[in-house]
């Protein structure tokens, strides 16, 4: 008896066939289920920023129509957008999710940190975070960073191996062929874990279309009173903008990245549905943290030297 084996040539219009939003979503679905498998007490890093929901939106898939067995986390600078807050908020509710926030200026407060001069707070989210982290005694911290946004998290494997002091060291990252992700640990380190590696700014937005993902308001063009500062368009607030000399103005624009309101600036922008947006992100040549984020911009290796410290 002679069997006859179909094969379907690369490049042709087979039914089987994934698209590359169904790729990407597929190795996101299997990465949480592989940490889901491999670790005691994983969480998710979730912030209401557009990577965060649609991490957390994947999170969703792999396990329903189970609820996600994974707690969020939420690092809060105080100076976060309120109707980013508010989606937040909204999100945990809709879902019956657990959320532990751990908050910058709880630690002000109790004099564990210092407000920086320039008012901005992402830099210190660092100690809450790894604080959290070693109280929870979460060994796996899921968080939203892709290989596109910054030269340093380019670094990243998809399981990144942190230390008992939560520190980053690229020497120690593992080979991950034929996505074989080693979570191997000694009891104190933990390992970040990045679902979304692989994916660019452009596949995001396509993946929230595709998918209707709701967002924040503020990721689409609306009249906002903001004030330029270093080349950016910065949201007036009690971090301490503006200042003399800096005028608040009414302009339409719109949010690429949402972090802290001091070093997260808006764009000049009309686009006001996902459909613009998309268009708008795929002419784009610079990166949202290249183009927004003054954290950034502070020296060339400032991301690459806060991960070392333990930021994401």
């Amino acid at each position: 008896m002679t069997t006859t084996v179909a094969t379907v040539e690369e490049g042709t219009d087979s039914p089987y066939a994934l698209s590359h939003l169904d790729a990407l979503e597929s190795e996101a679905v299997h990465i949480f289920r592989e940490v889901a498998g491999e670790f005691e007490k994983p969480v998710i890093l979730f912030s209401g920023g557009k990577d965060s929901i649609v991490m957390l939106h994947l999170a969703l898939k792999a396990f329903a129509p189970a609820p996600v067995p994974f707690a969020l986390l939420h690092v809060d600078t105080g100076h976060n957008f309120p109707e980013v807050l508010d989606y937040r908020d909204r999100t945990v509710a809709e879902h019956g999710l657990r959320l532990h926030v751990a908050s910058v200026q709880d630690y002000i407060d109790r004099g564990v940190l210092k407000e920086r001069p320039d008012g901005t707070r992402n830099p210190l989210q660092t100690v809450p975070l790894t604080d959290t982290i070693r109280e929870e005694r979460f060994d796996a911290v899921f968080g939203g960073g892709r290989r596109d946004e910054e030269k340093a998290r380019a670094k990243e494997r998809v399981f990144s191996l942190r230390d008992e002091f939560s520190q980053w060291d690229p020497r120690r990252q593992r080979p991950e062929l034929w996505n074989l992700y080693n979570g191997r640990h000694a009891p104190g380190e933990h390992v970040r874990v990045f679902p979304l590696s692989n994916w660019t700014e452009l596949d995001v937005w396509q993946y929230i279309a595709r998918e209707n993902i709701e967002l924040p308001e503020i990721y689409y063009a609306h009249e906002r009173e903001v004030f330029k500062r270093s080349g950016m368009w910065l949201t007036a607030g009690e971090w301490g903008g503006p200042k003399d000399g800096e005028t608040v103005e009414k302009r339409l624009v719109r949010y690429r990245t949402v972090g802290d309101m001091s070093c997260t600036g808006a764009v000049d922008s009309d686009a006001d549905t996902i459909e613009k947006v998309i268009t708008e992100i795929a002419a784009s040549r610079l990166t949202e943290r290249g183009a927004t984020r003054a954290d950034d911009k502070l020296s060339e290796a400032a991301m690459e030297d806060r991960k070392r410290e333990g930021y994401f």
